[in-house]
């Protein structure tokens, strides 16, 4: 499934994903202290790219993070816009910020490049790091398998990655990772999460 066609699958059920997985009481404690303490870590401005409906991006606003959420449905836009209007919001794609060149401080990607073709998920991590200042940070939700393997999502098609293949991506467009963690999640799946650093 092309990008495009994730996107409508993902606009065709706005209120069907907010209503599961839209609030933070949805995301889990441990999730929650492992992007906190990275946006710690971080100075200047953070993306978080694939907001969908802004929960995370509020979440890092109320804890006085300079941030803002990056969406390319406009329901999730409109949405996150009505729940958390003390947060700043708008569309964006992940491979084109339409950001200036070395303006951010951190760009988080909780879970947002799962459905990306891995023939194509250079495109994304490039644009990352084209857009992050040196020394920025970029913190990434995945979902992990012991090979790269695509499985039924409940919203479009998805991919697991083996942590080293997936680092190794990341590598490649500019960054150094500094670590990485795995945990069990629902059967047959296992969360896994990275942080790295812009080179240069």
């Amino acid at each position: 499934m092309g990008i495009q066609a994730v996107r409508e699958a993902y606009a065709a059920r706005v209120r069907e994903y907010v209503d599961a997985v839209g609030s933070m009481e949805d995301a889990d404690v441990i999730d929650q202290k492992y992007v906190l303490a990275w946006s710690a870590s971080l100075r200047g401005k953070v993306l978080d790219v694939g907001c969908g409906p802004g929960q995370w991006t509020n979440f890092l606003h109320g804890h006085g993070v300079d941030v803002e959420g990056v969406d390319p449905v406009p329901g999730f836009i409109a949405d996150a816009r009505s729940r958390y209007p003390n947060a700043r919001y708008r569309m964006g794609r992940a491979e084109d910020l339409q950001t200036s060149d070395a303006s951010l401080g951190g760009v988080l990607a909780w879970y947002s490049l799962i459905h990306t073709d891995p023939a194509e998920i250079h495109g994304p991590l490039a644009e990352f790091a084209r857009c992050l200042m040196p020394g920025g940070g970029l913190a990434l939700g995945f979902f992990v398998g012991a090979n790269l393997a695509v499985f039924d999502h409940a919203i479009a098609p998805a991919y697991a990655w083996p942590v080293d293949q997936l680092c190794a991506e990341v590598e490649r467009a500019g960054f150094e990772i500094l670590e990485t963690q795995s945990r069990p999640g629902p059967p047959g799946r296992t969360y896994g999460a990275l942080i790295a650093r812009r080179l240069g």
